[in-house]
């Protein structure tokens, strides 16, 4: 039998991610998971992308350490700025929230084709999603395709062979709901990821952040229950 080819899984923990994971595995590749430490608020995600890079049987998880923090500029590194609560209008292109991180994609993808030229990996899966986005421009298909682009032109993998890295974004024209209804068809246990950016000190979520109110909804339409205990 041909080993499986190998392929790197950038996973923060959450939903979307998880559900990448259980997809490139069922496509049949070795899955080495990257996880960030970037000094995020919701640091939490760390002991769920360990959960679900074990529960998902990944070949390797590789957890990194990078300080954004030292930037700024995102409730997500910043505890002085809030993190916004009950949005009324998540989603809106011309509207970037002040979760967003700068260039943070752009920063994980790097490190992720680094890793990949290291072991051999041609396919980066990245769980990006421009359907129920929170107004990121590096969730965007022109994003990735761009970056594909880049780290083609960029490494001596794809320079001294005939090979070319493939970003591949499964989830990026899914729905919330199809994104919870296909990862539960591929068995992945959802009450081991987390979403929520602003957590409680035990990690319970707000449920009232962009996140987690995408996240319900992804469940209620879905007609499931969320394996998460919301305050209300």
């Amino acid at each position: 039998m041909d080993p499986k080819p190998d392929a790197v899984v950038l996973l923060s923990g959450g939903l979307d991610s998880a559900t990448t994971l259980a997809i490139a595995t069922d496509m049949g590749f070795a899955c080495h998971a990257l996880t960030f430490r970037y000094h995020q608020r919701h640091l939490i995600e760390i002991e769920s992308a360990r959960r679900v890079a074990s529960a998902l049987n990944a070949a390797s998880h590789r957890i990194i350490d990078i300080d954004l923090a030292q930037f700024g500029h995102s409730a997500l590194t910043d505890p002085a700025i809030p993190v916004p609560k009950d949005r009324p209008h998540i989603g809106v292109p011309s509207d970037i929230p002040i979760t967003y991180v700068p260039a943070r994609n752009l920063i994980f993808l790097s490190f992720a084709a680094a890793f990949a030229e290291t072991i051999s990996a041609f396919d980066i899966f990245i769980g990006t999603n421009a359907t129920d986005y929170s107004g990121y421009p590096d969730c965007r298909p022109e994003f990735t395709s761009s970056f594909e682009s880049t780290a083609n032109l960029a490494t001596a993998a794809t320079t001294t062979s005939h090979r070319k890295f493939k970003i591949r974004t499964p989830i990026i024209e899914m729905s919330k709901s199809e994104i919870i209804l296909t990862g539960t068809r591929l068995g992945v246990d959802y009450s081991l990821t987390h979403s929520c950016y602003d957590p409680a000190p035990d990690g319970s979520p707000c449920s009232r952040c962009d996140s987690c109110i995408l996240r319900r909804k992804g469940f209620r339409d879905a007609n499931l229950t969320d394996p998460l205990i919301y305050p209300d």
